[in-house]
């Protein structure tokens, strides 16, 4: 019961603000009173809880905010959602924390090359890393490639000092972050050095064929079509690949179109190619995170909105 309510009653203080019925707790037993509606929702949430407490794995308070989400509005039973492992290291598990996030994952296991798309803090790349480890545990592959183009975001940092691997290295920390949340800070550097795991710009795919690997293309948004079609063309036998983006942060110059963005009219529905749409809702960083993102979309939706109407007005104008 403490493991399903929380230490000092933090979750049930959760579900009483969230669920629509009332919840009396006394000693082992809790009494659900309300509309039927609400009584069904709440038992739900509860028997996700139960059934996750059941298996040895603890709670959070995020936990059980995304269990009574989820609830009602999936066909994945959110048990079996944040039970999923991917990956144990120094003691912590990494799985996915949402629906979407599941079907992501389960798409990496059944699909050669695997297209993450949705905003910052969606886990896009770093549950892309944490299958890429996995699999090079089991053996499925023998090597690791990670890669991303090198824009820079908005800004102009010049001619950076320094060795070419000191000059790309800022533009690839996001990768190096992530692998050592998954490994031991030691064996990095040795499988890097051993090209077990590579981590390099975009540009250096050019031309080459990449067998028995696990590759990841981050940034995505910022490929042109030309560098998407390269690196697609780059899979080999035995290969998974993995193209992580964010369509609504592209820093590429002019007109330059985003291949990420292009790519799902030209391969949308071709076999053992799988596209994965995350969401605001799928956000697991700090909540304020999930709520600048849709402020952005709701004001992007909005100025064009706005737009469209007075360029239409121009244009009958000048009709007249």
């Amino acid at each position: 019961m403490v493991a399903v309510l929380g230490p000092s009653d933090e979750f049930l203080r959760l579900l009483e603000k969230t669920l629509k019925a009332d919840i009396y707790v006394r000693g082992n037993e809790i009494t659900l009173s309300g509309s039927r509606e609400a009584m069904n929702h709440a038992e739900d949430v509860l028997t996700q809880m139960v059934t996750i407490v059941r298996t040895g794995q603890g709670l959070s308070l995020a936990d059980v905010s995304r269990i009574a989400e989820m609830v009602g509005t999936e066909t994945l039973e959110a048990a079996e959602v944040l039970t999923q492992s991917i990956l144990s290291h120094r003691g912590r598990t990494i799985r996915p924390k949402t629906a979407n996030q599941k079907r992501y994952v389960d798409a990496i296991d059944s699909n050669t090359i695997v297209f993450g798309i949705g905003p910052a803090g969606t886990g896009k790349t770093y549950l892309a890393v944490a299958k890429a480890v996995q699999a090079l545990q089991a053996k499925q592959v023998s090597r690791i490639i990670l890669t991303r183009p090198a824009i820079e975001a908005g800004e102009r940092l010049g001619f950076l000092p320094g060795t070419l691997s000191e000059k790309i290295d800022p533009y690839l920390r996001p990768l190096y972050d992530a692998l050592h949340d998954m490994l031991d800070p030691a064996s990095v550097p040795r499988l890097l050095t051993a090209g077990t795991i590579e981590i390099a710009p975009l540009a250096y795919m050019r031309g080459r064929t990449l067998n028995d690997a696990f590759i990841i293309l981050d940034e995505a948004q910022n490929t042109s079509m030309e560098q998407m079609k390269m690196f697609l063309t780059r899979l080999g036998f035995g290969s998974t690949m993995v193209v992580t983006g964010d369509i609504t942060q592209i820093d590429l110059p002019g007109a330059t179109k985003s291949g990420l963005k292009e790519v799902t009219g030209i391969l949308d529905g071709v076999r053992d190619i799988s596209f994965c749409r995350l969401t605001n809702q799928d956000v697991v960083r700090h909540p304020l995170v999930g709520h600048i993102a849709a402020a952005y979309d709701t004001y992007e939706a909005r100025r064009v909105t706005h737009e469209e109407p007075r360029k239409g007005q121009r244009s009958r104008k000048v009709v007249e």
